[in-house]
């Protein structure tokens, strides 16, 4: 997935930037990132269990931020390395409705070289936007 890191936005957290041709890729290229934050090797998380993320919010940048939230919930409450290959996302009302299954395993030090401990998501300069080519985002996360 595109995505790349961006060393000119904060100094003690990590920030990324991903971008992808429809919303749904961006929120899947947007976790890649994250996980890639803490994982050095993504190949190394295997799909050993499954985790159904359902989430609601009134804009799509608030959509991005929980669902990020969401998957360093489970590194941090269950001890799993998630991804997700596959995001939709429906209106529903006023709001965004996000439905996404997240594959991976428990964290295993023997396998898994581990890079920075991700402890949330910051707002500082956190952006969903539609360009020309699609999606794009700014992520800075507090490690």
């Amino acid at each position: 997935m595109p995505y790349d890191y961006l060393g000119d936005i904060a100094i003690a957290d990590v920030a990324f930037r991903a971008w992808a041709s429809s919303l749904e890729e961006a929120f899947v290229a947007a976790g890649e990132a994250l996980m890639n934050v803490m994982v050095a090797d993504l190949d190394s998380i295997q799909p050993r269990t499954q985790r159904s993320i359902r989430l609601d919010a009134e804009t799509a940048e608030g959509l991005l931020f929980d669902f990020l939230q969401d998957l360093i919930y489970y590194k941090d409450a269950e001890r799993l390395l998630l991804l997700v290959e596959e995001v939709e996302i429906h209106a529903r009302g006023g709001a965004l409705r996000l439905s996404a299954e997240a594959v991976g395993e428990p964290i295993a030090a023997d396998r898994h070289d581990l890079i920075a401990d991700v402890k949330a998501v910051t707002l500082h300069r956190f952006q969903l936007e539609e360009t020309g080519e699609g999606w794009q985002s700014v992520v800075v996360v507090d490690i």
